[in-house]
């Protein structure tokens, strides 16, 4: 793991930009009642002295590839409990992760604590798979946020990813920060300090899919297609969903969204096979 003490993001550390970038709620026992089936496993990664981040694993096989997922602004794991079944289903172990303040972690979030703490989310996750039989590969997922902790991993760790995943990620802050409100000139932010996301993704060349809505108002479908293009993956793959909003995506374009997916874990569990 590299030495995370050295990523620092001053400029988006900011009180006045982070209560616009997070959105934390805590978990509530009422969320799990819902028709999915209770997780393997609920985790909590000690990321910092006094501090843990949550996460659930849904367990999809012992030898399954492991979707490693970091979700949106405004949510946290408990809302993915129904969903994860459509992943187990498709050969897949499903295993969201929260960011501080979120779901049932502590601690306040900031931007480089979140980018810091993706190392070491994914370090603890790839020794936990192996302490316990998961013999996986592992792909990496990110949505909206989640796209830059995600991408931070796919540039860091290439050689240790089987795939990559970003649905409604952004490839530049600057115009995603005055959207949302932030006065970036005031806040003395550029771009080249920011989270690079565009220039990130050019290391990675395993399978790459970028799923984006075409009506997303937040960011918009440009950026998806701008992250597509930076790919220099040979094996990448631009899903957009027609009709689709942020927000909405997965479940007005439910179908091509999931054939997707179990396309990319296809490929990954083919390419095992053969090694």
């Amino acid at each position: 793991m590299i030495d995370i003490s050295e990523i620092k993001y001053p400029s988006l550390d900011r009180p006045e930009v982070c209560a616009y970038l997070f959105h934390p709620r805590a978990e509530s026992d009422v969320i799990w009642q819902g028709s999915g089936p209770e997780p393997e496993a609920t985790l909590e990664i000690p990321v910092e002295e006094n501090v843990v981040i949550g996460g659930r694993f849904y367990k999809g096989g012992n030898t399954s590839p492991t979707l490693l997922f970091f979700h949106g602004n405004g949510e946290i794991v408990a809302d993915y409990h129904d969903i994860a079944p459509e992943y187990t289903k498709r050969g897949l172990n499903f295993l969201p992760v929260d960011y501080r303040g979120y779901g049932r972690s502590t601690g306040t979030p900031t931007v480089s604590a979140m980018m810091r703490d993706c190392h070491v989310i994914f370090d603890f996750a790839q020794k936990w798979l192996e302490e316990r039989g998961y013999t996986g590969p592992l792909i990496l997922m990110g949505r909206s946020l989640g796209s830059a902790s995600a991408l931070e991993l796919a540039f860091h760790y290439p050689d240790r990813i089987a795939a990559l995943i970003i649905e409604s990620g952004f490839a530049c802050a600057g115009p995603l920060l005055q959207l949302l409100g932030v006065n970036i000139r005031a806040i003395g932010f550029e771009e080249k300090k920011g989270f690079r996301n565009a220039d990130k993704i050019r290391r990675f060349e395993g399978p790459t899919l970028i799923i984006h809505a075409e009506q997303d108002h937040i960011i918009p479908v440009s950026d998806g297609e701008t992250l597509y293009h930076a790919s220099q993956s040979p094996d990448r793959h631009l899903l957009k969903i027609p009709g689709a909003n942020h927000n909405d995506l997965l479940y007005v374009g439910f179908s091509a969204y999931m054939t997707a997916v179990e396309m990319i874990a296809d490929k990954v569990i083919r390419k095992e096979s053969e090694t």
